[in-house]
């Protein structure tokens, strides 16, 4: 198999993480060979919290690049804040968050946040095919 990417439009909107979603499983479903349902679920899973993260922490603006490799799926998204993600923690009684970083960490093999080179910054997870 060779590397296959797609990189989703921009999106602004309340339901953005779910159209997210919607992109990455239509993505998941056109690869050959098909990545495994746990694999496809993580993959859903991290595109949800990194668009969330984005959402909720870099003013709503991002797009989203998912690139499949012979051993494993590449999750980014891109958006305009400098600030990088950062472990805190978690709120069990506010509501405020703090699961979202830990957990994309923790499933992923892999994460980055490199800098855009116009501002803002790329955070990827390498997941397991």
């Amino acid at each position: 198999m060779d590397t296959v990417s797609v990189r989703v439009a921009p999106a602004r909107s309340a339901s953005s993480a779910a159209d997210a979603r919607r992109d990455a499983r239509a993505f998941l479903d056109g690869l050959l060979p098909p990545v495994t349902a746990e694999a496809a679920g993580t993959v859903l899973l991290v595109v949800s919290e990194l668009v969330t993260n984005a959402l909720r922490h870099a003013g709503g603006a991002w797009s989203l690049e998912l690139t499949a490799h012979p051993d494993g799926i590449e999750v980014a998204v891109h958006d305009p804040s400098p600030q990088a993600p950062r472990l805190r923690t978690p709120d069990l009684n506010g509501g405020t968050g703090g699961f979202g970083w830990p957990l994309v960490n923790r499933l992923a093999r892999a994460t980055a946040v490199t800098p855009g080179p116009s501002g803002g910054k790329r955070v990827s997870a390498l997941l397991s095919r």
